[in-house]
């Protein structure tokens, strides 16, 4: 028995309604998500956050030997690695990666949104940068050698923008919701593990990572809803169900 026509004209309407509460709902967080980084720079640069960030790196260290970190030996040997997870060498070869990823399925149009959207993010990277001249910390000692400025974090700014906004992107190529929600859990750890290692290092104060937190998540959110918009224009390459894809290749 076919649909009744006024039951596919409702369920249309549905989800048109439901595309655009989706859209204005990610807009609004995106923009929530800046002004909240803009007050945290505001408060950082009136020196608001002072004690807390002093306090949260005296925590991870031994209070007879600030030098040493708290937990055995092999979690700085950790986190020295992971820490490297976040440079600029490592993010760019993800990069390179994700779009041979994109290119070998023959997505072109969306090679070319990730590659606009993963640049964008890394000139907003490079002007926030070089907007704040905040000084690295200086109550405990750093475990790994670092020369630029402190605010936001480079590492945990540029971690966000490239793992989220990739994972955000490329999970738009699956219907399969375990499928988006395991790509996008896999970069949100990576760029939480690479923030957290910033700190547990004693090169970046706590509200510097925070902030490089809310662009990231901002960035990658707005480029999310930029293909969600591309695809239902059918700009760039549809959904495809990755399951259903698997049973057609048996």
């Amino acid at each position: 028995m076919s649909t009744p026509r006024s039951v596919r004209i409702a369920q249309g309407l549905w989800q048109k309604i439901e595309y655009e509460y989706r859209l204005l709902l990610g807009f609004v967080v995106a923009i929530g998500l800046a002004v909240t980084f803009g007050a945290l720079a505001g408060e950082m640069m009136e020196g608001d956050f002072r004690a807390f960030d002093r306090n949260f790196l005296l925590a991870l260290r031994h209070s007879d030997d600030l030098a040493t970190p708290i937990g055995p030996q092999f979690i700085e040997t950790a986190m020295v690695d992971i820490t490297a997870l976040g440079s600029e060498t490592i993010l760019t070869l993800v990069t390179l990666i994700a779009l041979g990823f994109l290119v070998l399925r023959k997505r072109y149009r969306q090679t070319l949104l990730v590659a606009a959207a993963v640049g964008g993010g890394a000139m907003i990277s490079g002007i926030l940068k070089s907007l704040f001249s905040r000084a690295r910390p200086d109550v405990v000692p750093h475990l790994v050698p670092v020369s630029s400025g402190s605010f936001p974090s480079g590492h945990a700014m540029n971690s966000a923008i490239i793992f989220l906004t990739l994972a955000v992107l490329i999970a738009r190529s699956y219907e399969d919701a375990r499928t988006r929600s395991f790509i996008v859990g896999l970069a949100a750890l990576a760029t939480l593990t690479i923030g957290f290692s910033r700190l547990y290092l004693g090169v970046h104060w706590p509200t510097d990572v925070a902030a490089g937190w809310l662009v990231g998540l901002a960035w990658a959110l707005l480029m999310g809803m930029i293909a969600i918009t591309l695809q239902k224009r059918r700009k760039i390459e549809q959904p495809v169900d990755d399951t259903t894809e698997s049973e057609e290749k048996l």
